[in-house]
């Protein structure tokens, strides 16, 4: 007679009235049940997996059935069987024999995202992101780099955290993708650490900075500053603009959804000033806003203006949020012109400007001697 793993016995309980008694993993264990039908069925199924995971086992010596009976064992402590284990290793070794190298899935990935529809600029900073990290693991597939390597070269990069995170975010986007190829069974991105970001200290362009800008500007660049101040687009989706999308009419700048970072359309009210700065342009308006080899242009006007070191991060970004929410005192309409949420306003632009102050920014306009004289006097 076969010997019994699994053993019912009555047990004293005024509702679990047997119990199934086992010792298979070399530890007694107990599973208490109400009837003793329900304890024999369990007992049962569970002598009919035992037998399972073994019987492959018996043809082998009794070396190989020896390293088999322990490794049944070992996998019982986490729930799994050896048929379990051999399903997990051949897909492994799948995914391994499918697996293409790094440089080859980047290609694809950005092939992938360009005919999908992004953005040139997004594919090539996926690109270089990408391409970084595949120089620094030749000949590697994606199947075999783990998530302790990824980790390791993030902190080896020794960036800001927001630049850290977005290095981070291109690499999952890479493995994410190879698992849609089936060249790796895991994104071993995800189980990375991600950098704490904190929010640093918001810096903003004075009025006298800003009539300063303006007037250095050359005819080609002017609308990029006034745009850009007084209406607070980003600079990507400053360099994106076409007049099509600026309304003299109703007065308004059309952000596209596959120009905003949101992937949201937005419309942004031109206020009386910034009309003022592109009147100019009105009936010869055609094509881009911003002109071509832009960073180059808007640097020679910096120079001119005496602003070309310690230039603040977005700060025409910066400073029309700060001087819009001092000046309307409307956050949740300042949201919508950029694109943001309410607790984000609040958090970077409150209380940095005041009233007095920002009511002077929004009186900078065009004169025939260059910017307003109310400025010239200003001291802020």
């Amino acid at each position: 007679m076969a010997k019994r793993h699994f053993r019912v016995k009555p047990y004293k309980h005024p509702r679990l009235k047997f119990v199934v008694r086992s010792n298979v993993t070399g530890k007694w264990e107990r599973r208490f049940f109400r009837t003793k039908a329900e304890a024999e069925t369990y007992a049962a199924q569970k002598e009919i997996e035992l037998l399972n995971q073994g019987s492959e086992a018996m043809a082998f010596p009794t070396e190989l059935r020896v390293m088999a009976q322990r490794a049944a064992r070992q996998l019982a402590e986490y729930k799994k069987t050896i048929s379990d284990a051999v399903e997990f290793y051949v897909k492994h070794l799948d995914a391994t024999t499918r697996s293409v190298p790094l440089a080859v899935a980047t290609r694809e990935l950005i092939e992938n995202r360009r005919t999908a529809g992004a953005s040139a600029r997004y594919c090539k900073d996926l690109r270089l992101r990408i391409t970084r990290f595949c120089a620094a693991f030749p000949d590697r597939t994606l199947a075999d780099i783990s998530t302790a390597e990824v980790d390791t070269w993030l902190a080896g990069l020794n960036l800001a955290p927001v630049t850290r995170n977005t290095f981070r975010l291109r690499l999952g986007t890479l493995f994410a993708f190879g698992m849609t190829r089936r060249w790796c069974t895991e994104n071993p991105v995800a189980h990375t650490t991600r950098a704490k970001e904190t929010d640093g200290d918001i810096e903003i362009l004075s009025v006298v900075q800003t009539a300063r800008l303006l007037e250095a500007a050359s005819a080609e660049t002017l609308p990029f500053w006034a745009i850009g101040a007084f209406a607070g687009l980003r600079r990507a989706e400053l360099e994106r603009l076409d007049w099509s999308q600026v309304d003299f009419e109703s007065g308004l700048i059309e952000v596209k959804a596959r120009h905003s970072k949101t992937a949201t359309r937005r419309l942004v009210t031109m206020q009386p000033n910034l009309r003022a700065w592109l009147a100019p342009y009105r009936a010869h308006r055609r094509g881009a806003v911003c002109p071509g080899n832009l960073r180059l242009k808007v640097e020679a006007d910096r120079d001119r203006a005496g602003l070309r070191h310690n230039w603040p991060t977005n700060a025409l970004r910066h400073s029309f949020g700060s001087y819009h929410l001092a000046h309307f005192k409307d956050a949740a309409a300042l949201a919508l012109q950029m694109g943001n949420s309410p607790d984000v306003i609040f958090r970077h632009y409150r209380e940095l400007v005041r009233p007095k102050i920002a009511a002077k920014f929004w009186n900078l306009f065009p004169t025939a001697a260059g910017v307003s004289s109310k400025v010239v006097s200003i001291s802020a």
